[in-house]
């Protein structure tokens, strides 16, 4: 990518998360629909994704950082040259399974610097470049998980929650600024998360699961009819509307038969 005394005709996306998955069908989206791109991960597989964004079309600025780091960040935010940045899809995101008394606390914290504090940070540090422009597009990847305990995934449902939460107030912050914020809300999808999160042995990992593909498709075009937000598929729209009446201990517990480790394996004994 060229620096900004460069004329360009072309708008520009970050897009986090970016190497598989979600965030990797919504750089696809953004290549295939005129846009240049910055695309960040945390492993080699960025590389070869902004691969398949060149061959879209994309003048694509691939970069392999930890985002959970304000100095990951920092290096993200430096390799858009100064140009001004059109549509953020800020997709970084990872889990974690079982009890939290049992889990890593580094691990546990590297979930909550990933999916809140780098999120936050580089969403501060383009929206305001945005708001000053008084124009650009948000796009936070959210989750249906947030409308509820997350029973053996206390953590990653937590951040989610407070990303639902977050994502709407920044909305009504910059309303009528001519900068809009879309919350996507995934249920369960197919992708590397479950596998990164050490839970394939849960009932929710071996369940049928969306396509990223239409995940990120939903979001995409959500982000660019400027909503405040988009609950992928129609069960998890279900999901999301009885969790707003349904008491938090009975959520919790049936987060439970669906995140508890072991649960996969207790299903397929039973069926036997």
């Amino acid at each position: 990518m060229t620096n900004s005394t460069t004329r360009h005709t072309r708008p520009l996306a970050i897009v986090t998360g970016a190497s598989t998955g979600i965030g990797l069908e919504l750089a696809r989206l953004c290549a295939q629909n005129g846009y240049d791109l910055v695309v960040a991960a945390d492993e080699p597989a960025i590389h070869q994704a902004a691969d398949v964004f060149r061959g879209l079309g994309a003048a694509v600025e691939a970069v392999e950082a930890d985002l959970a780091t304000l100095p990951g960040v920092d290096r993200l935010y430096a390799a858009t040259h100064g140009r001004a940045v059109d549509a953020l899809l800020a997709n970084a995101g990872h889990g974690l399974g079982k009890g939290f008394l049992d889990q890593n606390f580094d691990e546990a914290r590297h979930v909550i610097d990933t999916n809140i504090t780098g999120t936050i940070y580089l969403i501060q540090k383009v929206g305001r470049d945005m708001h000053t422009r008084g124009s650009g597009r948000i796009l936070i990847t959210g989750s249906v998980a947030g409308f509820i305990p997350g029973t053996f995934q206390a953590v990653y449902n937590g951040t989610k929650a407070f990303m639902d939460s977050f994502s709407f107030a920044l909305r009504a912050e910059l309303k009528d600024s001519g900068v809009t914020v879309t919350c996507l809300m995934p249920g369960p999808t197919d992708t590397e998360f479950f596998e990164r999160a050490d839970m394939v042995d849960t009932k929710v990992a071996q369940g049928k699961k969306d396509d990223p593909a239409d995940v990120a498709k939903a979001g995409y075009e959500a982000m660019m009819r400027g909503d405040g937000d988009v609950v992928s598929g129609w069960k998890n729209k279900i999901q999301t509307t009885l969790a707003n009446i349904t008491p938090a201990g009975v959520l919790a517990e049936q987060h439970r038969r669906m995140a508890e480790p072991g649960s996969g394996l207790k299903d397929d004994e039973e069926a036997r």
